[in-house]
């Protein structure tokens, strides 16, 4: 058998390895297996369908503002309209872009109009990724921990009493440690 026939062997062997791991579906495909993190991106002014609810014609400028925030674009062309616009990227989901507009008459709320807004538990729900650590502990006390964290201890004496006067305080223990150098000589 000769050299070249040898390689045209193995180089025939390689581009059909190659091909039939090219072919593997992505559950069999080991480098489908590992996927890099990808953070998820948010973008812009998050309005609320609560926010929302609080617009009212002839509201000021700075009213608008302070329900809805500074907006994403204002034009000096269009000197009486304000965009919001707010956009969530994340792995594995499609882009989702919400717009909503707010337009004025002078320094007066004319009218609104924009896409359906979800609400603030609705935009959290949307935000959950499926990793669930664990259950949340409650975050209140019992009536039962309240009283025993009322309950002075028996060791230490109330603070107006004779004994917590008369007590000196403990003095702390003092240890000695060699000098970390050594004597100069």
């Amino acid at each position: 058998m000769s050299a070249n026939h040898h390689y045209s062997i193995q180089t025939a062997s390689i581009v059909l390895a190659c091909a039939v791991l090219a072919s593997c579906s992505s559950a069999i495909n080991p480098v489908n297996w590992v996927t890099p993190y990808k953070v998820d991106v948010i973008q812009g002014n998050f309005i609320s369908s609560e926010q929302v609810e609080q617009l009212r014609p002839g509201m000021s400028r700075d009213q608008v503002r302070a329900v809805l925030g500074t907006p994403l674009m204002a034009s000096l062309f269009h000197a009486d309209r304000w965009d919001y616009v707010f956009t969530l990227k994340r792995q594995g989901v499609d882009s989702q872009t919400y717009k909503y507009t707010v337009f004025f008459n002078g320094d007066q709320l004319e009218r609104f109009a924009g896409d359906a807004m979800p609400s603030e538990a609705e935009f959290i729900a949307k935000l959950d990724n499926k990793r669930k650590l664990g259950k949340v502990p409650p975050l209140e006390a019992t009536e039962e921990q309240l009283k025993a964290a009322e309950k002075p201890s028996a060791a230490k004496p109330a603070a107006g009493s004779a004994a917590a006067v008369a007590a000196p305080p403990a003095s702390p223990q003092t240890t000695v440690y060699p000098p970390l150098e050594s004597p100069k000589q």
